[in-house]
């Protein structure tokens, strides 16, 4: 199926509570929970505490409009092979519960209204740096990377990485080296994250005919990939301690307890490959990534 064939679907009767449930699925609510943890990192440590009410309330309400939208058509350019993958295939649009177009028309004024409140309410920057996440996301990983390289969640990544850039930018108006940091360590833990799932339901992705590395590379290979940049990531998330003035030891300590941890799970995969200890794996990363981020709005605030 085409991506420009807008108007193609397969309606079905529905409550109101029923059609507003598929819009909010369409928006991905606990994949946007964990970006605007990361965007509100940003913004504290950027401030050294809780930031401008009004600067808070942008960022969130921004962050919401342009993680939604963005989610919103990804579900619209992702109906061909969504269909194709079982944990997708019950998704709002290619079951035929929302239009297409509609998809798309919500997603575009998802994030209309982010800029908008982002330049009304914050500056310039936050908010173009937050339609660089949509345009990154849309463009280079769902339409290009996805479907053509093996290396599609290692570059396409950056997308989600971007929200503590807003965050910090809706602050300072500029990008720090501790903003970088926090983009960082998103960019480096989505791999070993992402590839913890595909491992999981890596014959949805054959079926579908994408090559994420789980469905195409031996499990060997992915094994090392994992830990190789969980391994990088530990590392920053140290580095990171010293190269920031506002970082301490409440944040350190839990940095290492916690990297520890993950690269402990992620080197159990080479001895044991079952289903329980990846889910486990899966679920831990997104723990991981919430409680580093935690501690550093914590520690940042208190330094």
């Amino acid at each position: 199926m085409s991506a420009l064939d807008l108007h193609h679907f397969e309606p079905r009767p529905a409550g109101m509570t029923a059609v507003v449930r598929d819009y909010v699925a369409l928006t991905k609510p606990k994949i946007m929970v964990l970006l605007l943890l990361t965007s509100v990192t940003g913004m504290v440590l950027a401030a050294g505490g809780f930031p401008d009410a009004t600067v808070f309330a942008a960022v969130l309400v921004g962050g919401f409009g342009a993680s939604g939208g963005a989610s919103a058509l990804n579900h619209w350019l992702d109906r061909d092979i969504d269909k194709e993958m079982g944990r997708t295939s019950n998704r709002p649009v290619v079951s035929g519960r929302v239009r297409p177009f509609s998809a798309f028309a919500f997603g575009v004024i998802l994030n209309v209204f982010s800029f908008a409140v982002l330049v009304v309410w914050a500056n310039l920057l936050a908010a173009l740096l937050a339609m660089a996440g949509t345009l990154f996301y849309i463009v280079i990983y769902t339409l290009w990377l996805k479907r053509s390289s093996v290396q599609n969640i290692v570059i396409g990544g950056a997308a989600g990485a971007i929200p503590p850039l807003v965050g910090w930018a809706a602050v300072e108006n500029s990008l720090g080296l501790e903003a970088w940091y926090l983009f960082a360590i998103i960019f480096f833990w989505t791999p070993p994250h992402f590839w913890a799932l595909a491992l999981l339901i890596r014959d949805d992705y054959r079926a579908a005919g994408i090559p994420m590395l789980p469905a195409v590379a031996s499990r060997s290979m992915t094994n090392w990939s994992i830990t190789l940049y969980t391994v990088l990531l530990v590392a920053l998330t140290l580095a990171f301690a010293a190269a920031s003035e506002r970082l301490g030891l409440i944040y350190l300590v839990p940095a290492i307890a916690l990297g520890v941890a993950y690269i402990v799970l992620t080197v159990r995969l080479f001895r044991d490959g079952s289903r329980p200890v990846i889910a486990g794996l899966y679920k831990y990363s997104l723990l991981y990534l919430a409680l580093i981020f935690t501690v550093i709005m914590v520690d940042g605030s208190i330094g």
